[in-house]
């Protein structure tokens, strides 16, 4: 039963941290154009939702959204709680 809900939290993440990479590089193709963007609710969802490292890894793929504060240290911070909560269920279970 471990090892399915192992398997099952990863690919959660996989799912949830492609999605947040996702986002970020539309956002990104929509701002070069000129286009309708994404609200900035809509980038940080996924991230807190799990896929915060998909969104820094886009942030500095993309060079998207480095100039605001809240997304520059925001993520990151989401990074890490979000590591030391995989390492606290890793101890936990």
């Amino acid at each position: 039963m471990e090892k399915e809900l192992w398997q099952l939290l990863g690919l959660y993440l996989l799912a949830v941290n492609l999605a947040a990479f996702a986002v970020m590089g539309a956002d990104k193709r929509r701002a070069r154009r000129g286009a309708w963007r994404i609200s900035e609710k809509a980038l940080f969802l996924p991230a807190a939702l799990g896929g915060a490292l998909g969104g820094v890894l886009g942030m500095r793929l993309f060079r998207h959204k480095t100039r605001h504060w809240y997304f520059r240290f925001g993520f990151p911070l989401l990074l890490l709680i979000q590591i030391l909560g995989l390492g606290w269920l890793a101890v936990r279970l």
